[in-house]
Protein backbone atom coordinates (compact mmCIF):
# COMPACT_ATOMS: atom_id res chain seq x y z
CA UNK A 1 0.00 0.00 0.00
CA UNK A 2 3.16 2.12 0.72
CA UNK A 3 3.88 2.00 -3.00
CA UNK A 4 0.83 3.78 -4.24
CA UNK A 5 2.16 7.02 -1.80
CA UNK A 6 5.57 7.00 -2.91
CA UNK A 7 4.75 8.64 -5.96
CA UNK A 8 3.34 11.58 -4.47
CA UNK A 9 5.99 14.36 -2.49
CA UNK A 10 3.77 15.20 0.40
CA UNK A 11 3.88 11.59 1.12
CA UNK A 12 7.48 11.46 1.07
CA UNK A 13 7.98 14.61 2.88
CA UNK A 14 6.13 13.05 5.49
CA UNK A 15 7.92 9.58 5.68
CA UNK A 16 11.36 11.22 5.75
CA UNK A 17 9.29 13.61 8.94
CA UNK A 18 8.20 9.78 10.53
CA UNK A 19 11.94 8.57 10.27
CA UNK A 20 13.54 11.69 11.47
CA UNK A 21 11.06 11.55 14.31
CA UNK A 22 11.59 7.72 15.16
CA UNK A 23 15.62 8.02 15.13
CA UNK A 24 15.37 10.31 17.71
CA UNK A 25 14.52 6.94 19.86
CA UNK A 26 17.54 6.05 19.46
CA UNK A 27 19.62 9.37 21.22
CA UNK A 28 17.23 8.62 24.54
CA UNK A 29 18.91 8.67 28.03
CA UNK A 30 16.70 9.13 30.49
CA UNK A 31 12.68 8.69 30.23
CA UNK A 32 11.97 12.60 30.36
CA UNK A 33 13.84 12.07 26.23
CA UNK A 34 11.36 9.56 25.46
CA UNK A 35 8.24 12.17 26.10
CA UNK A 36 10.07 14.47 23.88
CA UNK A 37 10.20 12.02 21.00
CA UNK A 38 6.76 10.83 21.53
CA UNK A 39 5.77 14.82 21.31
CA UNK A 40 7.86 14.99 18.30
CA UNK A 41 6.00 11.90 16.83
CA UNK A 42 2.53 13.44 17.81
CA UNK A 43 3.37 16.50 15.66
CA UNK A 44 4.18 14.77 12.87
CA UNK A 45 1.82 12.04 12.35
CA UNK A 46 -1.08 15.32 13.16
CA UNK A 47 0.69 17.43 10.17
CA UNK A 48 -0.26 14.38 7.49
CA UNK A 49 -3.61 13.13 8.35
CA UNK A 50 -4.63 12.56 4.66
CA UNK A 51 -2.70 9.52 4.64
CA UNK A 52 -4.49 6.82 6.41
CA UNK A 53 -1.61 4.38 6.19
CA UNK A 54 1.32 4.39 8.71
CA UNK A 55 4.82 4.00 7.37
CA UNK A 56 7.55 2.80 9.67
CA UNK A 57 4.86 0.90 11.37
CA UNK A 58 6.97 -1.94 13.07
CA UNK A 59 9.40 0.31 14.27
CA UNK A 60 6.77 2.73 15.62
CA UNK A 61 4.74 0.20 17.20
CA UNK A 62 7.76 -1.22 18.76
CA UNK A 63 9.20 2.28 20.37
CA UNK A 64 5.36 2.77 21.52
CA UNK A 65 5.60 -0.62 23.36
CA UNK A 66 8.96 0.05 24.93
CA UNK A 67 7.51 3.36 25.99
CA UNK A 68 5.52 1.07 28.29
CA UNK A 69 7.88 -0.74 30.17
CA UNK A 70 6.75 -1.26 33.97
CA UNK A 71 10.33 0.66 34.51
CA UNK A 72 8.72 3.52 33.54
CA UNK A 73 7.01 6.80 35.32
CA UNK A 74 3.08 6.99 34.12
CA UNK A 75 4.10 10.42 32.18
CA UNK A 76 5.79 8.32 29.44
CA UNK A 77 2.92 5.12 29.37
CA UNK A 78 0.05 8.56 29.54
CA UNK A 79 1.91 10.72 26.51
CA UNK A 80 2.49 6.93 24.72
CA UNK A 81 -0.87 6.03 25.43
CA UNK A 82 -2.21 9.34 23.36
CA UNK A 83 0.24 8.14 20.46
CA UNK A 84 -1.81 4.65 20.40
CA UNK A 85 -4.80 6.80 19.94
CA UNK A 86 -3.46 9.27 17.87
CA UNK A 87 -2.49 6.43 15.04
CA UNK A 88 -5.55 4.35 15.92
CA UNK A 89 -7.82 6.96 15.09
CA UNK A 90 -5.45 7.53 12.36
CA UNK A 91 -5.88 3.97 10.92
CA UNK A 92 -9.25 2.99 11.75
CA UNK A 93 -10.73 -0.12 12.41
CA UNK A 94 -9.58 -1.43 9.46
CA UNK A 95 -5.90 -1.04 9.57
CA UNK A 96 -6.48 -2.13 13.54
CA UNK A 97 -7.67 -5.42 12.45
CA UNK A 98 -4.95 -5.55 9.67
CA UNK A 99 -1.96 -4.97 12.27
CA UNK A 100 -3.62 -6.27 15.32
CA UNK A 101 -0.65 -7.98 16.17
CA UNK A 102 1.72 -4.98 15.79
CA UNK A 103 -0.42 -2.99 18.53
CA UNK A 104 -1.21 -5.80 21.00
CA UNK A 105 2.05 -6.38 22.08
CA UNK A 106 2.27 -3.39 23.55
CA UNK A 107 -0.92 -2.89 25.20
CA UNK A 108 -2.22 -5.94 26.49
CA UNK A 109 0.63 -6.38 28.95
CA UNK A 110 0.22 -2.92 30.23
CA UNK A 111 -2.60 -2.90 33.13
CA UNK A 112 -0.98 -5.36 35.40
CA UNK A 113 1.73 -2.68 36.10
CA UNK A 114 -0.26 0.70 35.24
CA UNK A 115 -0.84 3.74 37.37
CA UNK A 116 -4.26 4.89 38.99
CA UNK A 117 -3.15 7.74 36.61
CA UNK A 118 -3.02 5.40 33.46
CA UNK A 119 -5.72 2.77 33.73
CA UNK A 120 -8.34 5.60 32.46
CA UNK A 121 -6.31 6.01 29.29
CA UNK A 122 -5.72 2.25 28.86
CA UNK A 123 -9.17 1.55 29.30
CA UNK A 124 -10.73 4.33 27.05
CA UNK A 125 -8.43 3.10 24.57
CA UNK A 126 -9.95 -0.50 24.35
CA UNK A 127 -13.34 0.45 24.79
CA UNK A 128 -12.47 3.01 21.53
CA UNK A 129 -10.51 1.23 19.41
CA UNK A 130 -10.53 -2.86 20.69
CA UNK A 131 -13.58 -3.50 21.89
CA UNK A 132 -15.10 -1.53 18.04
CA UNK A 133 -13.69 -4.17 16.18
CA UNK A 134 -16.39 -6.82 17.17
CA UNK A 135 -15.17 -9.84 15.51
CA UNK A 136 -12.12 -8.93 14.15
CA UNK A 137 -11.31 -9.03 18.02
CA UNK A 138 -11.25 -12.70 17.51
CA UNK A 139 -7.82 -13.60 16.82
CA UNK A 140 -6.53 -11.78 20.01
CA UNK A 141 -9.67 -12.32 22.08
CA UNK A 142 -7.73 -14.76 24.50
CA UNK A 143 -5.23 -11.96 25.16
CA UNK A 144 -7.52 -9.24 25.56
CA UNK A 145 -9.49 -10.70 28.31
CA UNK A 146 -6.52 -11.95 30.04
CA UNK A 147 -5.25 -8.01 29.64
CA UNK A 148 -8.05 -6.87 31.80
CA UNK A 149 -8.23 -9.49 34.54
CA UNK A 150 -5.66 -8.14 36.37
CA UNK A 151 -7.52 -5.30 36.78
CA UNK A 152 -10.97 -6.98 37.86
CA UNK A 153 -10.09 -7.08 41.43
CA UNK A 154 -13.24 -5.51 43.33
CA UNK A 155 -12.91 -2.03 43.99
CA UNK A 156 -10.65 -1.23 40.85
CA UNK A 157 -12.15 1.37 38.27
CA UNK A 158 -12.17 -1.69 35.74
CA UNK A 159 -13.97 -3.90 38.07
CA UNK A 160 -16.59 -0.62 38.40
CA UNK A 161 -16.21 -0.58 34.12
CA UNK A 162 -17.02 -4.39 33.83
CA UNK A 163 -19.58 -3.64 31.30
CA UNK A 164 -16.44 -3.64 29.06
CA UNK A 165 -16.36 -6.79 28.60
CA UNK A 166 -19.37 -8.87 29.87
CA UNK A 167 -22.81 -7.55 29.67
CA UNK A 168 -23.79 -5.64 26.96
CA UNK A 169 -20.49 -4.62 24.64
CA UNK A 170 -18.46 -8.30 24.26
CA UNK A 171 -21.65 -10.27 24.59
CA UNK A 172 -23.25 -8.46 22.26
CA UNK A 173 -20.56 -8.26 19.42
CA UNK A 174 -19.65 -12.28 20.19
CA UNK A 175 -22.25 -13.81 20.75
CA UNK A 176 -22.29 -17.97 20.63
CA UNK A 177 -18.93 -17.51 20.05
CA UNK A 178 -17.25 -20.45 22.36
CA UNK A 179 -14.47 -19.03 24.17
CA UNK A 180 -12.16 -20.48 27.20
CA UNK A 181 -15.28 -23.20 27.16
CA UNK A 182 -18.00 -21.07 27.75
CA UNK A 183 -20.14 -18.90 25.73
CA UNK A 184 -20.30 -15.31 26.20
Amino acid sequence: MESTYLSDPKYRAFLSSVEKAVKTFETTSEWADLISCLTKLNKVLQTSMQFVFLPKKVTITKRLAQCLHPALPSGVHIKALETYDLILNRIGTNGLAQDLFLFTSGLFPLLAHASIAVKPSLLDLYETHFVELGKELIPCLRGFVLALLPGLEEGSELFERRDLLSHQKLKIKYKKIKIFKFKI
